[in-house]
């Protein structure tokens, strides 16, 4: 007579006839996954984590890097910071560098999606402006700032169309609102492709009982397509805040912050204290507070992610 050996319903048996519980399968399940993501995590932790607590704990420190015995000296270097005129200087060319230019990327990435959606246009045009319209997206920064410096210069293209001889990037009264423009140009295809696909998935249903119902079309726009494109319209002004507040290489590549300080941003003025002054602790305490205002963005846009899920 053979005896057969009964195991619970939540276990299995391997082959070495040893029976395995479910915690354990999960266990060896999650272990395997994190094997997997293990290189990544390490880089994250080596590239990311490392290098900002490093930076914050600089922010305490006076004379870093260049003094082997830094001295802890508090709160100190936030309050030489935000005492600075220069700082609250590239404070504001910095919100007005960032908020001009998501509120220009969203109207013309909206106008040029909505035209491009549109049902008057044919399909070989729309597929030309296709192509036109997401052209800047496709130049990297240096491209970018290579060309616009060469058709602003005095000799440029632009001067010569409006014959006139003017320093676009070099007058303190047009630097910053022609960095504003560069940044304008370079960036809207972002929102035009975004909005374009969240256009056409809008179903046509909601437009014709509109329709029905009397609706002129601002009142279509307003009450059916902007509702329907404002997840997609708050996602994208969110991650632009983000991108644009931190843009360093435009900056750097066009004017270099200059002239007199006009298109300093909070990025470049970082990177002068460090590499220009030597002056590592300042440095990482500006860092510091711009990587605080990046997070308090970062979060409103994780909690919006959330909601919409």
């Amino acid at each position: 007579m053979t005896m057969r050996t009964l195991t619970p319903p939540d276990t299995e048996v391997i082959v070495t006839g040893r029976p395995v519980s479910r915690r354990t399968r999960q266990l060896r399940k999650a272990g395997e996954a994190y094997v997997f993501l293990s290189p990544t995590l390490i880089l994250l932790f080596v590239l990311m984590i490392v290098p900002i607590v490093m930076v914050i704990g600089y922010s305490f420190q006076d004379n870093v890097i260049l003094n082997k015995s830094p001295e802890v000296v508090g709160a100190d270097n936030y309050v030489a910071i935000l005492t600075d005129p220069g700082f609250w200087k590239a404070t504001g060319n910095t919100l007005f560098f960032t908020l001009t230019s998501v509120a220009a990327h969203l109207v013309l990435g909206l106008s040029f999606a909505m035209m491009l959606n549109s049902r008057l246009i044919g399909a070989v045009p729309r597929a030309i402006f296709r192509g036109l319209y997401v052209l800047p997206w496709l130049f990297t920064v240096a491209v970018i700032a290579v060309l616009w410096r060469m058709l602003l210069a005095p000799n440029g293209i632009v001067n010569f169309l409006l014959n006139t001889n003017i320093e676009w990037l070099a007058s303190p009264q047009l630097a910053l609102g022609t960095v504003t423009f560069i940044n304008i140009w370079a960036g809207y295809p972002f929102f035009m492709v975004s909005l374009l696909a969240g256009l056409q998935g809008i179903p046509s249903d909601l437009y014709e009982a509109a329709t029905v119902d009397g609706a002129s079309p601002a009142q279509r726009f307003w009450n059916v397509t902007i509702p329907q494109l404002r997840p997609i319209i708050v996602s994208l002004v969110l991650l632009d805040l983000i991108w644009t507040s931190q843009q360093f290489a435009l900056i750097w590549l066009t004017t270099g912050g200059g002239p007199i300080d006009v298109t300093e941003m909070l990025s470049t003025f970082t990177y002068k204290l460090a590499f220009a002054k030597y002056d590592f602790s300042m440095a990482s305490t500006s860092a510091v507070l711009v990587l605080a205002m990046s997070m308090i963005i970062a979060v409103l846009y994780v909690r919006h992610q959330k909601a919409r899920d």
